[in-house]
């Protein structure tokens, strides 16, 4: 054997976990089994290059046609290619394999693999939560229109109410529920940019139903799960629902007036620690009153310390803004360049005033009318002793306006007050109040999709494989849920409060898989090769950080040396 030597080094990164992960899932399995292999123009199977995408969102999320380009530096075996599969990673054959994917039975592959992952982890699936996030696109995209794709329809990308705040771009609404045990997604909706929450309630309800196969899980919204249709069907179904009441019910407007004459017998429910220090720890109290809602559910009235003060705070920040309006507004009245011909028109000013700040019900505004009036003399020249003057008027408007502190005293009554709304008898107020105070760990999945996946841009225009590549997200949020609920259990089971996955080795005390994984970022393998033989491989010696998480996580240390 002669020659010279050559050093190759492949990246290996975080991918034996990942991959351990999707194993006890059976992702790559149940991709085979649901998508064919029988279009020579792809070069790799459908559910390999699915394999890559999903890998590739759990890592660093990069484009379709970067896919490639990514995959190159990493030990092809990791992600299911063989030697030289990479370079077959284009952003045409990907997105084939995409359009694959939308054409398959999703419903049934993310149900198998659902299913495998709540048995396998044994998820308990008694209380759901579900939300929905808007996915803003730049662009026309004007064949994404809602058109059929092969009986099936397609979402449109169109304007809605853009949660992204982001009123201008297009959208779509995607829509997920998560268990409350580890926050892990269960199932994903993907419709047109114009849909209301209120009117997905419903169906989402019914797809969990078929895929738990129970309906007594407690289901948990925000406020628009709060319509009759929405409430009377999940009851009528023998289902359980905890949500917030809207305040334009006029069961809200009722206790608002209630509370200004009675006081509520408040029970603490629980004590919250501050967010930063030297801040008082936050009590939320609750209070059932007697008359439930119109449809005969139950309602608990939640009261925030916390609350209480914000809600003081921005009302007397509203009027002193209101009031720094109707002086400007007064002394523009009052100034000689004035243009307000009515007492209408200064009296539509200065209720704009008010409304911009939402405090009109708390002023009492008067309109002043007075006349203004200069003389002319009716020739040219100095005046004199004779000279005869022309008098003219024209209206003149004084702003005066005062506070009704009646007003205020009755709104400051229910500050810091929120009501919930549930059919369920057998819940405690503070039980009903734990179950709705757990939504924010559905909200971080929505922040993950959008902060570590990167979900938009897209940079797709087929509406088809833009919902494919959105299924592809919602299985990478699978995994990464799984892997922090793994960790998390491990760590309480094992008694660890902390780990230093911070840098400058800092504790953390609820790992995220994001962190979990980037202390795996630099980890490679070499070879030695001479004339196209490995001579010696060198695996990664790992830290002792890396194998106490791989500890934590089931995942063997096995995993990073080489067969």
């Amino acid at each position: 054997m002669s020659g010279p030597f050559e050093l190759r080094t492949q990246m290996i990164g975080s991918l034996p976990v990942i991959n351990h992960f999707l194993s006890r899932v059976g992702l790559d399995d149940t991709l085979r089994a649901h998508l064919a292999d029988d279009d020579a123009r792809l070069v790799l199977a459908p559910a390999t290059a699915l394999g890559v995408v999903v890998r590739n969102l759990i890592v660093s999320h990069q484009p379709v046609y970067a896919l490639g380009e990514w995959a190159r530096p990493f030990e092809p075996g990791l992600l299911g290619l063989g030697p030289g599969e990479a370079e077959a990673l284009n952003d045409d054959r990907v997105g084939r394999c995409l359009a694959r994917l939308f054409d398959a039975d999703r419903a049934s592959l993310l149900t198998e693999v659902v299913l495998r992952a709540v048995r396998t982890f044994g998820i308990d699936c008694a209380q759901l939560h579900n939300d929905s996030t808007s996915v803003s696109f730049t662009g026309a995209y004007r064949g994404a229109n809602g058109r059929p794709r092969g009986g099936k329809p397609t979402a449109a990308i169109c304007h809605g109410y853009n949660k992204d705040h982001r009123p201008d771009l297009r959208q779509l609404v995607w829509i997920l529920t998560v268990s409350a045990d580890g926050a892990v997604p269960l199932t994903h909706r993907v419709v047109s940019g114009n849909t209301t929450d209120d009117v997905t309630h419903v169906r989402t309800w019914d797809e969990l139903v078929a895929l738990t196969g129970r309906a007594d899980f407690l289901y948990v919204a925000d406020s628009k799960l709060a319509t009759r249709d929405a409430m009377d069907h999940i009851n009528a179904h023998h289902g359980r629902f905890v949500t917030v009441m809207p305040r334009t019910r006029r069961e809200d407007r009722w206790f608002r007036d209630w509370v200004t004459r009675n006081q509520p017998g408040w029970t603490e429910a629980c004590r919250r620690a501050p967010k930063r220090h030297g801040e008082p720890e936050e009590v939320l109290s609750t209070f059932e009153p007697t008359p439930g809602s119109v449809e005969g559910y139950r309602i608990i009235w939640v009261h925030s310390s916390n609350n209480k003060v914000n809600d003081a705070t921005t009302r007397a920040r509203r009027i002193e803004r209101s009031i720094s309006g109707l002086e400007d507004l007064a002394r523009r009245l009052a100034g000689p360049k004035c243009r307000t011909k009515t007492r209408v028109a200064a009296e539509t000013e200065a209720l704009s005033v008010l409304d911009d700040h939402d405090t009109t019900r708390y002023f009492e505004i008067l309109i002043v009318e007075e006349l203004d009036k200069t003389y002319t003399a009716t020739h040219r020249g100095t005046p004199g002793p004779d000279t005869r003057f022309r008098q003219h008027t024209r209206p003149r408007f004084r702003l005066n306006w005062k506070l009704k502190p009646h007003v205020i005293r009755d709104d400051a009554a229910s500050d810091g007050c929120w009501p919930l709304i549930t059919n369920d008898t057998e819940l405690s107020p503070a039980e009903v109040l734990a179950a709705y105070k757990y939504q924010p760990n559905l909200e971080r999945r929505h922040a993950q999709l959008k902060g570590p996946q990167a979900v938009a841009p897209v940079l797709l225009r087929d509406p088809a494989r833009i919902e494919a590549l959105l299924c592809c997200h919602f299985l990478a949020l699978l995994t990464e849920a799984l892997i922090e609920r793994q960790i998390r259990a491990a760590m309480a089971q094992a008694g660890t409060k902390t780990i230093p996955l911070y840098p400058e080795e800092r504790d953390c005390t609820a790992p995220s898989a994001t962190r979990v994984l980037e202390i795996f970022a630099g980890v490679q393998r070499h070879q030695i090769i001479r004339a196209g033989k490995i001579i010696q491989t060198f695996d990664p010696t790992l830290n002792p950080l890396q194998h106490q998480v791989l500890k934590l996580l089931g995942v063997p240390s096995r995993s990073y040396r080489s067969t």
